[in-house]
């Protein structure tokens, strides 16, 4: 995540993060591009009490925390008001599957500047069936959409993390596949023609539809 952010235009920027943990990637856009602004949106009151007492979010500059659900709190925010949404929930280990909809994602493109940046963080397995159902449902929003993983995880080996980036008027795709190949954790990043083959075939999720999101093996925790 921090890769595509790197890349994004210089100067501050208005932040929207969908699943706040322990605002991690906050404090790294605080520190790497001062005066940011950021909405952390966040289901888990207890857990905010504990980062607010343990992590002292009053050290973030501008970070403002919404205690609700990711659809109930992306509502509230105005439109066209983001320059980047970091969708990065869980519940326990799974991604909620309301947010990985079509209706979602419009709300998204709703809230996002017309350049605006959405990143997403899912974790999948053997077949990467969810990963290609969240990828054809991003990509009948956003234009511009990128896949980056580590290769065993791409190839669907193993259980584990990867980040979709999205956008409607382009991504630094190039500069991208060179920063995460030569990185610290070596990622491919997959795009444009690859990006169709490999979501080909998969329907894109809607509300409603009786979609799972996968559960890592015991093993992944253990």
């Amino acid at each position: 995540m921090a890769d595509v952010i790197d890349l994004l235009s210089e100067g501050p920027l208005s932040c929207v993060h969908v699943g706040g943990g322990a605002c991690t990637i906050p404090r790294y856009v605080a520190a790497t591009r001062p005066g940011s602004r950021h909405i952390v949106i966040e289901p888990d009151g207890l857990l905010v009490n504990l980062v607010r007492e343990q992590l002292d979010l009053r050290s973030v500059p501008r970070l403002k925390v919404i205690v609700a659900g990711g659809r109930e709190g992306t509502a509230k925010v105005w439109d066209e008001s983001a320059d980047l949404v970091v969708l990065d929930a869980f519940t326990g280990a799974t991604m909620p599957v309301e947010l990985a909809t079509a209706e979602y994602m419009g709300d998204i493109a709703r809230i996002l500047r017309p350049d605006g940046t959405l990143l997403i963080n899912i974790a999948d397995g053997k077949g990467l069936a969810f990963a290609k159902r969240l990828l054809a449902t991003v990509t009948g929003t956003f234009g511009h959409v990128a896949l980056l993983a580590e290769p065993g995880i791409m190839r669907g080996r193993r259980f584990g993390n990867l980040i979709v980036a999205a956008s409607r008027t382009g991504l630094p795709v190039d500069l991208l596949t060179r920063r995460a190949a030569g990185g610290l954790t070596q990622a491919r990043c997959v795009h444009g023609e690859a990006l169709a083959n490999f979501v080909a075939g998969a329907a894109p999720i809607k509300d409603g539809d009786p979609v799972l999101a996968p559960v890592p093996p015991p093993a992944v925790f253990g």
